[in-house]
């Protein structure tokens, strides 16, 4: 079993910056990939990067590329995501979820999923 816990949200005006992190209970975390996702009002949610369970792979949509960045400490138990150059449509609900199977944009694979932490970036 793990559970996962999303934090660092909140409001930021375009340009900015907002680093989350995702922080995990059980002792197994460490064999599992970690995807971020998001989902804005009345949007589907969406993936956004994930990074493989020992942290050597991450992946990320075009979207993103070169403004997030994923990162991971096993001995803490801990994912991070760092999103620079946000943009107003970057306001969503923002998720953490752990795949024993794979590091990829598929929910559905994805066994444990967090609580969710709002991000803003006004305009």
């Amino acid at each position: 079993q793990v559970q996962l816990v999303e934090s660092g949200g909140g409001l930021v005006q375009a340009g900015g910056s907002l680093r989350l992190s995702c922080a995990a209970s059980g002792r197994t975390f460490s064999s599992y990939a970690v995807g971020w996702f998001r989902q804005a009002p009345g949007k589907e949610r969406e993936f956004l990067g994930a990074i493989s369970w020992r942290g050597e792979s991450t992946y990320y949509v075009d979207s993103v590329k070169g403004r997030f960045t994923i990162s991971r400490d096993n001995a803490e138990n801990t994912v991070h995501l760092q999103m620079n150059s946000l943009k107003p449509e970057s306001t969503a609900v923002y998720y953490c979820a752990a795949s024993k199977c794979c590091a990829d944009e598929a929910a559905a694979d994805y066994d444990y999923w967090g609580q969710g932490t709002q991000v803003t970036v006004s305009s």
